[in-house]
């Protein structure tokens, strides 16, 4: 039997301007999703091509939310 695993899901709320939210809603109803899954995938888009760049982002450390940025770039 397989084990699932289940992701903690937080909720974030943000200020929008109503034209900008307008639009969101009309590119999610092409798409044929949520506004709220719309968000999701810009969200995972910006950092796949965040990790492309600057290498991989590797959360931990002591203080909870602290990350690594491991740039495959930096020549420190």
């Amino acid at each position: 039997m397989k084990r699932s695993l289940i992701m903690a899901v937080k909720s974030l709320s943000i200020r929008i301007e109503q034209e900008m939210l307008d639009k969101l809603h009309v590119v999610a109803d092409y798409e044929g999703r949520s506004a709220n899954s719309q968000i999701l995938i810009l969200i995972r888009d910006c950092i796949e091509q965040y990790e492309e760049k600057h290498g991989a982002i590797e959360l931990g450390g002591e203080k909870k939310g602290k990350c690594i940025s491991k740039n495959k770039n930096n020549a420190e």
